[in-house]
């Protein structure tokens, strides 16, 4: 058994908070996560890379998304839901990633917002466990751009994430 992920530059990063997870939990960690992928990515060349039997898929993807000026919330909603749909049934448990309200530099506010009440009708409507990050925020946990973590982020996401997931 192992852990997928999903994502962006944040999940891609060396020692991502997915690997982190994935090495609490004792499981190998197989990421697809690319920098700069958009969630329709995530859904055209990351998903069709899974297969069945993960023990946990993990997805954080929508920061790229609410960061572009062409953000489309009901696209964003719909692919994204299209992601979580297609992984579902592919771990015997899905966990998805809020954005932080505080994104970017210049901000993305009040983009972020719009974003995360999509992830989370998602995960209600897929049974997915959710991983809240909208108050990550901090010079110790975000680098200046205010959107990639620090190490130390990266070490706070996976905590919360494995708080979620019923983890130390």
């Amino acid at each position: 058994m192992s852990l997928v992920a999903l994502g962006d530059s944040i999940t891609a990063a060396e020692d991502s908070w997915a690997q982190q997870v994935a090495r609490a939990l004792g499981l190998a960690c197989a990421s697809y996560a690319v920098n700069g992928a958009v969630v329709a990515h995530v859904l055209r060349k990351q998903l069709a890379r899974v297969q069945p039997g993960h023990a946990v898929a993990c997805l954080y993807a929508g920061v790229n998304d609410v960061r572009s000026p062409g953000f489309e919330a009901e696209a964003f909603e719909r692919d994204l839901r299209l992601v979580a749909e297609g992984l579902a049934p592919r771990a015997d448990r899905l966990l998805m990633v809020t954005l932080p309200l505080r994104l970017g530099r210049p901000t993305a506010a009040p983009k972020p917002a719009v974003a995360n009440a999509a992830v989370r009708r998602i995960a209600a409507a897929t049974g997915a466990t959710l991983c809240e990050l909208d108050d990550l925020d901090g010079e110790n946990l975000l680098q200046p751009d205010l959107v990639h973590p620090t190490a130390a982020g990266q070490r706070e996401i996976a905590r919360r994430a494995g708080r979620a997931l019923g983890i130390r």
